[in-house]
């Protein structure tokens, strides 16, 4: 099997994951690495491929999406310019200390996934109390960690959909499905951001985005009708037991 063929199975299985479970890198990545580019290559084409992984997601989640472009409108500008910081971080500074401390946070996400049902029972009583006052869902506590985790998926990206989806589970009392097409905008945002500035700035292999692209592409123009049809929880488990996967993976390599 020719390396192009490899890249186009492993964009569509990042497509797939990343739009199911904010794991694309989970895929790609690995894919980039064994193609033979180095690691700071292979991290910015992976960036700049990403970008038909959002595209995909959205048209496949136009039902989910419907009634939520104001909110998704602040979030996409939070994640973007978190991400374009990220991007800048990447290509001023050294990434070994920030990749030290990769694994952690993706374990961290995994467990936040875990969690998310005490998290919920209290987002949803913070939302019957701001009901009962009148008053409206502030958007203010998510700023801070959008704009991180927007800065984590600029500068590296590997799980930062697993990062972003714990952060607006821990706030949201909709389902799983909504809050997962969400994640994709916000987290598509920070991606592009960053890809727009590695496009010049950065040694993208352009033929290795270009095909691993198209994998993505279709990857994650599916991966929305299978987040409809999967029961929530178990969906959840599975991502958080990826995520935990994906540590122990960048730990070790």
């Amino acid at each position: 099997m020719s390396s192009g063929t490899l890249l186009v199975i492993a964009g569509f299985g990042a497509g797939l994951a990343g739009s199911v479970a904010g794991l694309a890198s989970l895929c790609s990545y690995p894919a980039l690495l064994a193609f033979g580019l180095p690691p700071v290559a292979a991290n910015v084409t992976n960036t700049v491929a990403m970008f038909s992984t959002t595209v995909g997601s959205a048209t496949g989640s136009r039902p989910e999406l419907r009634g939520q472009s104001r909110r998704a409108a602040k979030l996409i500008a939070t994640a973007a310019a978190g991400g374009s910081v990220g991007a800048w971080l990447l290509l001023s500074t050294p990434a070994s200390a920030f990749e030290a401390v990769v694994p952690w946070l993706i374990a961290l996400g995994s467990v936040l996934l875990l969690a998310r049902d005490p998290l919920r029972r209290r987002a949803e009583a913070r939302s019957a109390a701001r009901a009962a006052s009148d008053g409206p869902p502030s958007f203010a506590p998510l700023v801070v960690p959008v704009g991180l985790v927007g800065l984590y998926g600029g500068y590296f990206g590997a799980a930062a959909g697993v990062l972003m989806l714990a952060v607006l589970c821990a706030s949201a009392t909709e389902p799983l499905p909504v809050t997962n097409a969400v994640k994709n905008l916000a987290t598509g945002a920070a991606n592009v951001t960053a890809a727009v500035a590695y496009a010049f700035l950065a040694p993208v292999h352009w033929p290795a985005a270009a095909v691993l692209s198209c994998g993505c592409l279709v990857g994650s123009w599916i991966g929305p009708k299978v987040v409809r049809r999967l029961p929530e929880k178990p969906l959840r488990y599975a991502i958080a037991a990826a995520g935990f996967g994906l540590a122990l993976y960048l730990q070790v390599v």
